[in-house]
């Protein structure tokens, strides 16, 4: 749209309602607005921040409000990118304001808070207050502070310690009134360690009255310092005697009280205050390699595709350890050859760092990161790289899909088989799938690599609509790790023991401990136990807003509820029969890195999973220790499984292959062979081959039984054919329906009255349910699912619009439906 004087704007809010919604705007803001940029506009009560989708001179029928503030003098998101959000918002059934709030990292420039006024009751009620209560009273305080003007609850709360519970009775005497209000965050208000200062460009070199190589007490006193404290004369006469950007933190212990000097001067013009960059650290340096055959033979038809310019999405199957990594490294080379960007994507936030270091190796600082882990102002600083085109290589998990990339030409996903690619909360978009859209719409080529593809990926390549490229064999001719079932069943008829480690595994991790190799173990469970029972009644102890058992945390001595975080302390009886005859079932991997210390005393062990990565550096710490040789054995769940490169791991151990087998999933299988082809394959990266046992009481499934022979292809065939019977996605477009409540009989009711939407049935769609959930409440909610299966995806869609349109309709609760689009789980 060419830039001009417009009377009105559509502005999308980050409600659940979805439609845009029409402002009048203000003389001052006419000439400046236009999509993309964001706004801050009155919405009832509130003031909220939206996007402007489009301008114009329509004067709308309806009564409207002014506009009330522009953010961004240019748009922050481009055309392309409001496209894709609008295609987000129409096939995930997600409301648009929704969508494109998720596509920003720039929710920290802008803070939220309330105003609280007194109302005209509340002015009447503090002059008798005033004359009857004590003035030490908190209500009269707080009514005597707002009577001179509004205040916000975060000055009500500094100024006044019990300010919270008199605003609150204030309030439902209707005395007081709050307005939510935003405003633009002060960036010179950031952490000092997030800042560094230096002398603005503008300002001459020497200080007004200094002499070259004075002493900072010279230093400061010239005429132009004269209104300055000392702080303030000191930071300016240190800047001068040391050119040059310096960390605000770092200067606490040469300047005292140098952070409010700083940020006092940079008001003033008189110093230069700007955020921290973050720092890509090298991290894994890889060598740059020749491609071998195979790679090469990969890699030509990704260079054709690029240097064409044209969308393309390739499947690139390879083994463990078959160097797809490389192959990714040469067909960014060719982007930035063309003069364009790419985008990394992979699947873990924990993957990131790793990732991240070799291609800052290979590529400087050409290289930005995006990841939730960042605070928000390090997000923010990333965005803004990229968008300003310095960083034209990006890495990042899921929401790095929408990075401000400016001439995209490739997009790579790794891992694309990836359950943590799919947000699990509105709007409930696949990052894999939307990469696909946002290629096409920006004319790109998209790779999708992965060991074990998703039979979604691997169905369309035989289709044609994705081209098939194979990387067969480990690079430098490496072989693959053997692979050994261990059937628990019968170790457990010739040991009579329980035990979790079968005699052939506790063998090879002390052959390794004297060989000075390393072993990565795996059990795919959190906690020590998975849960609490008693002997005598058989009562388990539950959550108490989920209808799941506790997890026992040993060494923090709670039970926890891995759903909802609910915790409480391990009962010494049973809370039903008061029996003591209390005791724990089931183990996970806190209690498997317990008995190997016992076992092992002399072995250096180490444990990663969400209970022990307590920071964000924390994950990366633990695993370079490892990979730098300190410790012996790594004990873990699904996070160590992928994407490592550690030459030195000679076997991988898992404790037990059947977790998650018998879930009530379509895809449990599917993921089962998917984690145990992936964990084989950090064995044997190295010089020495690796070996792989896995303990298993269903030597017979075939997920197990293909995962240990490594044959992805009979896998695919069998799922597939299983696929095809059941009318499981490829085969049919799905979507899994939730209706929930803290009530559970409205939960009923508001089931029943969606399903009266279906009836008659629909053609061409198959609806099983309403039905309670595998987890019937969670988080104090309860919940009936409807599986929707359609053999188009017009009619899904259109069925799905008419369920949320009648939801609006009946005023249903914002989270009452959840509308889940090709769902990865049905839990």
């Amino acid at each position: 749209m060419p830039e001009g004087s417009y009377l009105y704007c559509d502005v999308s809010l980050p409600v659940p309602l979805d439609q845009p919604f029409t402002y009048s705007l203000p003389a001052t803001l006419r000439h400046r607005v236009r999509p993309g940029s964001r706004l801050v506009v009155p919405f009832g009560p509130r003031k909220l921040t939206g996007v402007i989708l489009r301008c114009h001179d329509e004067r709308p029928t309806v009564a409207m409000r002014d506009a009330l503030r522009l953010i961004d003098s240019e748009a922050v998101l481009s055309p392309e990118l409001l496209a894709l959000g609008k295609w987000i918002a129409g096939y995930y059934c997600a409301p648009l304001g929704e969508v494109l709030r998720g596509m920003l990292p720039l929710g920290s420039e802008i803070r939220r808070g309330k105003v609280w006024s007194l109302t005209d009751a509340g002015r009447d009620a503090a002059r008798q207050l005033m004359l009857d209560s004590s003035p030490d009273d908190p209500v009269t305080r707080v009514l005597g502070m707002l009577e001179k003007r509004p205040l916000s609850a975060a000055y009500l709360a500094k100024a006044l310690p019990l300010a919270d519970k008199a605003v609150r009775a204030l309030e439902r005497k209707g005395f007081i009134a709050a307005e939510q209000v935003q405003t633009e965050r002060d960036p010179l208000r950031a952490p000092s360690e997030r800042l560094r200062v230096s002398l603005p460009v503008s300002l001459p070199v020497s200080l007004p009255g200094s002499l070259p190589g004075s002493l900072p007490g010279s230093l400061a006193s010239g005429p132009g310092d004269a209104k300055m404290n000392k702080p303030e004369r000191e930071l300016r006469a240190f800047l001068e005697l040391h050119p040059g950007s310096h960390n605000l933190k770092d200067l606490e212990a040469a300047i005292k009280n140098v952070s409010p000097a700083a940020r006092s001067l940079a008001r003033k013009g008189l110093v230069a205050l700007k955020p921290e960059t973050v720092a890509v650290t090298a991290g894994v340096v890889r060598t740059r390699h020749s491609l071998n055959p195979a790679q090469q033979t990969a890699f030509e038809p990704i260079r054709d595709a690029i240097q064409a310019r044209r969308f393309q999405t390739f499947l690139l199957y390879g083994v463990t350890g078959s160097g797809k990594t490389e192959v990714y490294l040469n067909a960014i080379d060719a982007v930035l050859a063309e003069a364009r960007s790419a985008l990394l994507l992979v699947p873990e936030i924990a993957l990131t760092p790793a990732m991240a270091g070799q291609f800052f190796s290979r590529f400087g600082d050409r290289v930005a990161i995006l990841h939730s882990a960042f605070t928000g102002v390090e997000r923010s600083d990333q965005w803004r790289r990229i968008r300003s085109g310095a960083a034209a290589v990006v890495v990042g998990t899921r929401s790095g899909v929408f990075a401000p990339m400016l001439n995209l030409g490739l997009i790579v996903v790794d891992e694309e088989h990836d359950g943590s690619y799919k947000q699990e909360e509105t709007p409930r978009y696949n990052g894999r799938d939307v990469a696909i859209v946002r290629a096409q719409g920006a004319g790109a080529c998209v790779v999708l690599g992965s060991a074990t593809p998703s039979l979604e990926s691997r169905y369309n390549a035989e289709r044609g609509k994705y081209t098939l490229l194979e990387l067969p064999a480990r690079v430098e001719d490496r072989p693959m790790p053997s692979v050994a079932l261990i059937d628990m069943r019968q170790e457990f008829l010739e040991t009579r023991k329980q035990d979790t480690f079968s005699r052939k595994l506790m063998e090879g991790l002390g052959l390794r401990l004297e060989n000075g190799e390393q072993t990565i173990v795996l059990l795919n469970r959190r906690g020590f136990s998975s849960f609490v029972a008693c002997r005598a009644c058989g009562e388990r102890v539950q959550c108490i807003n989920c209808s799941l058992t506790l997890t026992y945390h040993k060494r923090d001595r709670r039970l926890l509820c891995h759903y909802c975080g609910y915790a409480e302390k391990v009962p010494s009886v049973c809370p039903k029969c008061a029996s003591q005859h209390i005791y724990f079932l089931g183990m996970g991997s806190e209690r498997v890195e317990e008995e190997l210390h016992r076992a092992f005393p002399a072995a250096r062990i180490a444990r990663l999973d969400r209970d022990t990565v307590t920071g964000k550096r924390h994950y990366e710490t633990i695993l370079n220790d490892f990979r730098e040789g300190n410790y012996d054995i790594l004990v873990g769940t699904q996070m160590i499984a992928k994407g490592h490169d550690i030459p030195n791991v000679t076997l991988v151990g898992v404790v037990s292959a059947d977790v998650g087998l018998g879930m009530p999933d379509f895809r449990a299988a599917e993921r089962t062979f998917q984690l145990l082809t992936q964990v084989a394959g950090r064995a044997g990266r190295g010089s020495v081959p690796g070996i792989v046992l896995v303990q298993t009481i269903n030597p017979d499934h075939y997920a197990v039984r293909m995962a240990a022979a490594q044959d992805y292809q009979a896998f695919y065939e069998k799922e597939l054919n299983f696929r095809r019977m059941m009318h499981y996605p490829p085969f049919t477009a799905m979507a899994n329906i939730l209706v929930r409540s803290e009530k559970q009989e409205m939960a009923m009711r508001m089931s029943a009255e969606l399903a009266g939407l279906l009836t008659p049935p629909p053609e061409k769609l198959k609806v099983m349910g309403p039905a309670e959930a595998p987890v019937p409440r969670l988080k104090n909610e309860y919940r009936y699912q409807f599986l929707i299966k359609a053999a188009s995806r017009k009619v899904l869609n259109e069925l799905l619009q008419r369920f949320r349109s009648f939801a609006i309709e009946r005023k249903w609760g914002a989270t009452a439906l959840v509308i889940d689009v090709d769902p990865l789980t049905l839990m």
